[in-house]
């Protein structure tokens, strides 16, 4: 499937090069403004859903904040209420001689929209006082109340307790309402004696439930209320909860910090604002579905389509116009190039178009009317051209052995073994391929690799499979770069001077890998061998062996290495008379591709 990729792009590449200019113009300005119109558009897009959810998130602030300012207004209210009974009313009388009656009544009847009752109980859970009613149901026991055990437990706190019908006294009404019930404990006096009792005042659940209700978060989005253990205060589908008809995620938002948080809850992501009421503990939950947020978006991408759509035709209609204006010029001066490329000697050079195309047509006339004096001097110098090419080609293959494999192609020819000339000719092509390199003195491992390797080849068939040889090599190391034609002198010497007289047994084994992130390169022959004194001096040009050997020589291999990459690099000789002779290269692992940029870049 990659490759399939990679011949697709390759043959757009192609057909883009071989356009004409007003195409690959056209075809790239094109390409240019797309990619940065979808670019934009994206980013835009991106930028919109962002700044929706970012609005969307403090839209649900805000309105929490509101609930909770006019929750945090309620409850501080009923606080007051609380404060006003014990502290100016309570605390301030003698219960053995006065009467607290008349003072409770016209707190009720004063806040009586918020309040259902208020109540204050002995520490037996007898009624010292009530309004608007007073009558203790016979098999009631306050006592064992939620509200009544917390507020004698932690007798320095306030208690809000969760909602509930409160049915403590006869109503001959029958009206039991919801209520949240917010209980203290009391000290009451009586004969000037202190005994402590609970203060209960009955807050209207519906004020709480009509605050939560006026939130809007949006088209689904709902708010709801929940104590500090996670306890629902306030839903609005409280009924079908208690119904265990659906469920609710408040046991673990009860859980949240304040602020906003993404979760996914039966299967549906949704956005969770969360809002502590602060002296209660109570949090305000808000939920917005994230298909809330999102039903606006389908929208938006199509009329972002449509509209780049739009602007795409635009900008190629204009692409197509302006690449004509440049490019039918330029065509007018390419027919009478070709015209000059086919001997035609009187060409009337088209001028026009822009200044730089004008410009152009006025060098090309000049350069028609100097042609044939020009001509000579290029002859001459395409001469002389070739001449320093060939030179330089003889200064890398020893002319010897290409005679001698010429020769021998030949040979095979005669003898009609033409699958062995084949490879030869192969062979020789592949080294000729990589000795030349586009000139390029650095070369992949790969490479280098493939030039010993088709040197081997022509070597071993020329002498007539007098060795045998092998190559190793790491996959590791193949992309690493390497100086060109370092591997095939050390091999002409291992032939030259091992396999020459070893009679068929010979043995040549080429080697590659890394170690400590070094590259070696070993050529290794089981041959005659030399005392490691004669070796030594063969990388100091000493020794008379080296003439017999490639032109480049072991000294000239072992200065290019070092020029390059420095003194601690080179060659390495180890060798034993009758044991055979190791020639290391020693060059650092560096990726051919750096080497490349880096001298691009000089």
């Amino acid at each position: 499937m990659l490759n399939l990729f990679k011949r697709k792009i390759q043959k757009t590449i192609n057909y883009v090069n071989s356009g004409s200019i007003q195409h690959i113009i056209s075809i790239s300005f094109t390409v240019i403004a797309v990619i940065g119109m979808v670019t934009v558009g994206g980013a835009l897009y991106f930028r919109f859903i962002t700044s929706t959810e970012e609005m969307v998130s403090e839209h649900n602030k805000s309105m929490l904040d509101q609930v909770n300012l006019n929750l945090d207004s309620y409850l501080r209210n009923m606080m007051k209420v609380s404060d006003t009974t014990y502290y100016n009313v309570i605390k301030k009388k003698d219960l053995a001689t006065d009467t607290i009656d008349k003072e409770m009544d016209l707190l009720y009847e004063t806040n009586k929209d918020s309040l259902i009752s208020i109540c204050a109980f002995s520490q037996d859970g007898e009624v010292i006082a009530a309004s608007p009613v007073k009558q203790l149901k016979s098999s009631i026991d306050p006592r064992v109340s939620d509200w009544f055990t917390k507020a004698i437990d932690k007798k320095e706190n306030l208690h809000f307790s969760t909602p509930h019908v409160q049915n403590l006294f006869v109503d001959p009404d029958y009206k039991y309402r919801w209520v949240v019930s917010l209980s203290r404990a009391i000290e009451l006096t009586n004969n000037k004696k202190t005994t402590s009792g609970v203060l209960l005042v009955d807050i209207n659940f519906s004020g709480i439930e009509q605050i939560c209700k006026n939130a809007n978060i949006g088209k689904s989005g709902y708010v709801y209320l929940v104590d500090r253990e996670g306890e629902i205060i306030y839903h609005p589908r409280q009924q079908l909860i208690y119904s265990d008809l659906i469920d609710e995620n408040n046991k673990i938002e009860a859980a949240y910090d304040d602020g906003n948080h993404i979760e996914t809850f039966r299967g549906e992501k949704r956005l969770v604002t969360v809002k502590t009421v602060g002296y209660t503990g109570w949090k305000i939950v808000g939920i917005t579905p994230m298909l809330d947020i999102t039903s606006d978006y389908y929208q938006m991408s199509v009329f972002a389509v449509f509209i780049m759509s739009f602007a795409i035709f635009i900008l190629v209609f204009l692409n197509m116009f302006v690449s004509s204006r440049i490019a039918n010029p330029i065509r007018l001066l390419e027919k009478c190039v070709k015209k000059l490329e086919n001997g035609v000697k009187d060409v009337d050079v088209s001028i026009s178009g822009s200044y730089e195309v004008q410009h152009l047509g006025k060098a090309i006339r000049s350069m028609v009317n100097q042609m044939h004096t020009l001509m000579d001097n290029i002859m001459i110098e395409q001469e002389s051209k070739r001449k320093s090419e060939l030179n330089a080609l003889q200064a890398q293959i020893n002319p010897h052995f290409l005679y001698n494999t010429l020769d021998s192609i030949i040979w095979m020819i005669e003898n009609e073994n033409y699958d062995g000339a084949i490879i030869m000719v192969t062979a020789l092509a592949k080294l000729f391929r990589i000795s030349l390199s586009k000139g390029k003195n650095i070369i992949t491992v790969r490479d280098e690799i493939e030039h010993a390797r088709n040197y081997l080849t022509i070597q071993n068939i020329r002498y007539k499979n007098k060795f045998t040889y092998n190559i190793e090599v790491d996959e590791k190391v193949l992309n690493y770069g390497s100086i060109k034609l370092i591997i095939q002198p050390l091999i002409e010497n291992a032939i030259y001077h091992g396999m020459e007289f070893m009679g068929g047994d010979g043995e040549i084994l080429v080697k590659a890998y890394a170690k400590d992130n070094e590259l070696y390169i070993d050529v290794v022959d089981n041959g005659l061998g030399m005392l490691q004194d004669v070796a030594n001096s063969l990388l100091t040009g000493e020794s008379k062996i080296e003439k017999k050997s490639s032109g480049i020589g072991l000294k000239n291999v072992n200065e290019r290495i070092q020029l390059y990459f420095g003194k601690r690099y080179g060659l390495e000789i180890y060798s034993e008379p009758d044991e055979g002779t190791t020639v290391r290269i020693h060059m650092p692992c560096v990726d051919f591709y750096e080497i490349r940029k880096r001298e691009e870049d000089k």
